[in-house]
């Protein structure tokens, strides 16, 4: 039994491609993919010089593939003058409440009233005692005139009527005097307790103002942050158009390549077994071969 084989090829020119073809990305294969300048490259212990060499070379490529490339390299826009205006507005913001919570602070403590009291108040004090002694003094030339009146004057009688009348008028003297004191005090000792109770409200605020100033701090930070996420992905993506644009041209190049062989024939080859022919076979056509010759002889 004989064998045939039928080989089918393409185009010689889409061989010729398809050969390129294999041979850039059998090359490629070879090539180290770097994502920094030349500068960026220092040799390593133990790498060959031949190693170093080929990293510097692709490093170069990376540099000039990088400038060819920035005109489409992703760009993020910066923050416009409305954001910077708001975070400056609001980092100014942070901690105002300060000076406020100090001077509400400023109010407690034992002699906290001290600062309440009434800057008048000696002279208050003053003018009513000096009108209550104008008053004692009064009554007791009263006394006297009545002793003069009844010829007691300089006796036993007016020396007690004027010492009792001067006890008791020291006693209520000291009481006027006691008395304007503790409304003072009262007082002072009031304003003290209003600002106490403010100082304790603005502590009590305190925890949901400095939440207040968490919560803008971070919101401006996840801004900031995401601003400068967006900036290194696109710093990322720049990096990675230069490191790969070689592989990626390849890909493409295969793309077409395999466009064009796709509307082609295909290329195979195909192996097939033919019987060999029998003696019968054999002899029949030794026959008709011998017959066409001897008819051939006799025409004319």
């Amino acid at each position: 039994m004989a064998t045939e084989t039928t080989i089918s090829r393409p185009a010689p020119f889409v061989e010729d491609i398809g050969k390129d073809l294999a041979t850039q990305a059998v090359a490629m294969t070879g090539v180290p993919v770097v994502t920094g300048g030349i500068g960026s490259l220092s040799k390593m212990a133990g790498e060959t010089a031949e190693g170093f060499q080929s990293r510097q070379d692709a490093a170069r490529a990376f540099d000039v593939r990088k400038q060819n490339l920035a005109g489409l390299a992703p760009q993020v826009a910066q923050q416009d003058t409305l954001q910077n205006l708001a975070q400056i507005k609001a980092l100014q913001g942070v901690g105002s409440y300060q000076p406020f919570l100090q001077q509400a602070q400023a109010s407690t403590g034992p002699q906290a009233f001290q600062q309440y009291m009434s800057p008048y108040q000696s002279q208050v004090m003053d003018a009513a005692l000096a009108e209550f002694d104008k008053n004692s003094q009064i009554q007791q030339q009263q006394i006297a005139d009545q002793a003069v009146a009844s010829g007691a004057f300089g006796g036993g009688r007016e020396g007690v009527m004027q010492s009792e009348y001067q006890a008791g008028s020291d006693m209520k003297r000291a009481q006027l005097q006691a008395q304007l004191l503790q409304q003072g005090f009262g007082q002072a000792q009031q304003a003290a307790q209003q600002n106490f109770s403010n100082q304790m409200g603005l502590a009590s605020a305190l925890p949901g103002l400095q939440s207040g100033d968490i919560s803008t701090l971070g919101s401006l930070g996840a801004l900031n942050q995401a601003q400068q996420q967006a900036q290194l992905d696109a710093q990322r993506e720049a990096t990675r158009m230069a490191a790969y644009q070689p592989q990626e041209q390849l890909q493409n190049y295969g793309n077409l390549v395999t466009g064009i062989m796709g509307g082609m024939a295909g290329s195979g080859t195909q192996t097939s077994q033919v019987p060999d022919p029998g003696f019968l076979q054999t002899a029949l056509g030794a026959a008709a071969t011998g017959a066409g010759i001897y008819g051939a002889l006799k025409r004319p």
